[in-house]
Formats: C-alpha cells, structure tokens, sequence
C-alpha cells in the first residue's frame, strides 16, 4: 500500500502556522486531509480554530483525538504521544491523502523527521517536505520572533521543548530543514524592508530553497503539498545544531487559564483592557472567541504582546451559546485578578 505522504509545517509562536493549515483545510481541493497539532494548555483553542474551518462534522464528540471532518479529513490534537495517534492515522491511510503536522513554535524539527525512520511509521508514511513559517514584521525589525517573551514563556512551559539553545540556533535549524520558507505578514512591511528580509533569506538557507510569500495563509496546496522529499532519508544534508533534545526543569508558575462568560464585549473596548493587562501582568498570549453585541458573526482574537489580532470567521449556530472563551497563557496567572480586569 501506498505511503501516506506528510507535511510538517513549522515556526515560531505566532509566524502563523494555525492560520496556513486552517486555509489548507478550506481550501483542499478535493484532498482528504489530516492535521496534528500540537497545543499547550487545558483549552485547545487553536485545534478549535482547525475544526472550525466550515467543514467540520458537527456530530463529532468533541473530546475526539481523532476528528473526522464533512469532506473527508481528519484533525487530530496530540497532546502526549506522536506515535499512537500516526498509529490510528495509518490504519486510516485508505482514507487518507496526506497528513499535515503543525509543530510547536520550539519543537525541533529533526527528531520529529526521525520518527519516520521507526518501523511502525516507516512503511507506511514518508515526509513530503518541510515548509517553516517566518514572521517577515519582526525580522524586518532584526527579530526571529514577534514577542520574545512569549516564546520563552512556551519554551519554558513545555518538558518536551529544548530549554536552553539559543533562539538564532533553533531558527536555523528550522531553515536548514526546509523544502520551502513560507514568509508571512509581508503585507505590514513596506516594499524596502520586505526585499531585505527576502535577500537575507535567501542567504540563509540551503541552495534551491525557495521563499515564497503568503497573506493571511491564503497559498494553494499545490505549491506546499507535493515536494516527494522524503525527508526522513535527507536528514544528513540537513545539518542541524544538534539532533536529540535535552531535559531540563521548567519553570512550574507558567500556566494557562481559561474564562467562558455570557457578556458580550466591543472588540475595540476589549482589546484596550488586554493590552493594559498585558502590560500590568506577566501575560505572554491571548487567544479566544469574542461574543460581541448585534453581530450574528463569531470574534477570533488573538494576542502575542502588544499585537493582536481579531477577525469574523463564521455565524454563531442556533444551538450554541453565545459565550466569550478567552485563554490567557503567561507566567503565575490570578484568574480572579484577570476577571475583574474585563468583566
């Protein structure tokens, strides 16, 4: 039988891998999908936004590791273990065209291609190709990342993260894996800076790597899907600082909190309170559905820092409640504290 062949798309926290796979997802093209994400938290609010991609089948139990969606796909949010769930997947593989997995912003990429070399996944799945997903705002601005203290507080939060290379090393770990740099909000950056950062791109990665921009993830899957890279066979051309990850002790205050509440709130008056809460806690990202008053349309915003972000993605359904659900992940976090801040 055939090999199912998979995707790993990969990035800092906030590049917007979510964003390009949930466009993959409503833009198929007739291909039966599957997704891994991997999350941080109790509240799975990014493998939320995946199963609200407008084809999702809204009789599946919600708990389910393994989500079948309308047309045909699958999304999965692994949370522990890689293996069992590609596992299920495999058993699946008649059903099945190809396999996206969106990493954590600090996984590294390698060990992750590695596992494909194990028999259990070996004859039946091959990577197709890496695509990493770069912020072009903040390189234009000399940073990998657009909030650094953001993506400490995920590497520190996480026992499976590498804790201590540093970011530059990670970032050209991610670019040496690449069969393709996806650049994103190119759009924010004047024409000028844009050039530079996609010249200084070029330098960086291996040669034939090509750097292609995207706005919003709006990218056809023909030109991410379809590398035939085998991956798992190149790794030794794809020279990594170093293959294998560390433990080390996390620091236990990170947490993330949830809030569910039947208000209804001004996008603009709620994102002003959320900076100012940014600023006066240890608040490190924000993520959530807004509930906003005589809008029939449900609110995605999304924070790191200072940068938020907020759009329109669907109709709220007769059935369901019209609730404000905000996760706030950050460092030794008062739920009430944060409550009587915006409610």
């Amino acid at each position: 039988m055939h090999k199912i062949p998979v995707t790993v798309i990969t990035g800092f926290l906030g590049a917007g891998k979510t964003t390009l796979v949930r466009h993959l997802l409503q833009n198929n093209q007739g291909r039966r999908i599957a997704v891994l994400v991997n999350e941080f938290g109790e509240v799975g609010i990014d493998g939320d936004l995946l199963r609200e991609c407008q084809i999702c089948d809204e009789d599946e139990a919600p708990d389910s590791n393994i989500l079948e969606l309308a047309n045909g796909c699958l999304c999965c949010t692994v949370q522990e273990e890689f293996l069992p769930t590609m596992q299920e997947l495999i058993k699946r593989r008649d059903r099945i065209d190809c396999i996206l997995v969106e990493t954590s912003g600090l996984a590294l990429p390698k060990p992750l291609i590695q596992a494909f070399r194990w028999p259990e996944i070996r004859n039946a799945a091959t990577v197709d190709g890496v695509v990493t997903v770069v912020d072009c705002e903040a390189l234009a601005t000399g940073q990998f990342v657009g909030d650094l203290d953001a993506l400490e507080a995920q590497r520190q939060s996480d026992d499976s993260l590498d804790h201590e290379t540093p970011i530059e090393e990670l970032f050209e770990d991610q670019l040496a894996c690449a069969d393709m740099v996806l650049l994103t909000k190119g759009d924010t950056v004047d024409a000028t800076n844009r050039s530079k950062v996609q010249t200084w791109l070029e330098q960086e990665i291996p040669q034939g790597i090509k750097v292609v921009s995207a706005k919003q993830g709006a990218i056809s899957p023909d030109v991410l899907l379809g590398f035939n890279a085998a991956v798992e066979d190149d790794l030794d051309n794809r020279h990594s600082h170093h293959d294998h990850e560390a433990e080390h002790e996390h620091d236990e205050e990170i947490n993330a909190i949830q809030i569910i509440t039947d208000n209804t709130f001004d996008p603009k008056t709620l994102t002003a309170k959320l900076k100012q809460l940014v600023q006066d806690q240890e608040i490190y990202r924000i993520k959530g559905f807004v509930a906003v008053p005589n809008k029939a349309m449900r609110l995605v915003l999304q924070g790191v820092g200072q940068r938020f972000e907020t759009f329109y993605d669907r109709p709220w359904k007769p059935e369901e409640p019209r609730q404000t659900k905000l996760v706030f992940i950050g460092n030794a976090l008062d739920q009430t504290q944060i409550e009587n801040s915006i409610l």
